[in-house]
Formats: C-alpha cells, structure tokens, sequence
C-alpha cells in the first residue's frame, strides 16, 4: 500500500509536501521532520510544474510552521535547528518571486529569458534550468488565479 499525507508507520506520519514533485512528502517523528527535497539545508528548491503544485507547496510549508518542530531533517545540506525561520524563508522566498514576476509581468515582460532575467537575475547559470522550471510553476499559478496576462511565452518543460 503506497504512503500518503496522514499515513503512520512506526514512529513516522507522512505530511504531503507536493511541490518538488507532486507526490512528495515529509516524515515528522516527534518534534523532527525528514523534509526529503522540501527544504533544504541550504538554498531553496524547484518546483516541478503540476497542476496546482506551486499553492500546494506554500501550503504544506505553512503546515508544517503550525508544528511544534525542533529541527528540520533535509535530503540535502545540514540539520536545521531553527526550523520556524527556514520555514517563514521559504514561503517568503517563494512569494518574493512571485511578486517579482508579477513586476515583470507589468513591465511587459513576456519571453521566458526576459522573466528569468529579472525575476532570477541572482541566479548562477548552472542553475537556470532550474529556474526555468519554478518560472513554469509560477506561471501555472498565476493562470489558476486568473493573474496572468496574456501573451506569456511557457517555458518548454522536458523532466
């Protein structure tokens, strides 16, 4: 039987955390949560471009921030021991970009190197793919809510 957010087994309960890929989750034991690719040590994620996937993620951060949690576990960098500030970083992180497309999106900003030019102009080059790919989730989100102008080039998207 495949896990799920509420499933328990042993000491651990998955949390869906969709975002980095739509069937994600997390294993809180405790007051620690195993975040996988959710969080990271350092640096921020990517998110894949699934129906809903961008709200879905902000979502399950703020969920896990309602916990009690003393330390945040990632599938990369370092133990995070002040998790409720990694936590508020990463949804304020991701809602900075978010106003920041929407910037661009006024200033009349519509090729996917336009966008990433200003949106994630701090950025290393190695790292646009990435980029490219939450650029897409953003987008997808901005289109869900009825924010996204019209003529927007999408990025070609091959995971």
């Amino acid at each position: 039987m495949p896990l799920t957010g509420g499933s328990v087994f042993g000491p651990l309960e998955a949390v869906a955390t969709p975002g980095h890929a739509p069937d994600h989750l997390a294993y809180v034991t405790g007051t620690a949560v195993l975040t996988g690719d959710a969080v990271l040590g350092e640096g921020s994620v990517f998110i894949s471009p699934d129906p809903g996937a961008l709200a879905a993620y902000l979502d399950a951060l703020a969920r896990l921030r309602e916990r009690p949690l003393t330390v945040l576990c990632p599938g990369h960098g370092p133990p995070v021991f002040n998790p409720d500030a990694k936590l508020d970083q990463y949804i304020s992180h991701r809602l900075d970009r978010e106003r920041r497309l929407l910037a661009a999106l006024d200033g009349g900003r519509r090729s996917v190197t336009d966008m990433l030019d200003y949106v994630w102009d701090d950025v290393p080059a190695g790292l646009r793919p990435a980029a490219t790919v939450t650029l897409a989730a953003h987008l997808d989100k901005l289109a869900d809510e009825g924010r996204l102008p019209a003529g927007v080039e999408r990025p070609a998207i091959r995971l």
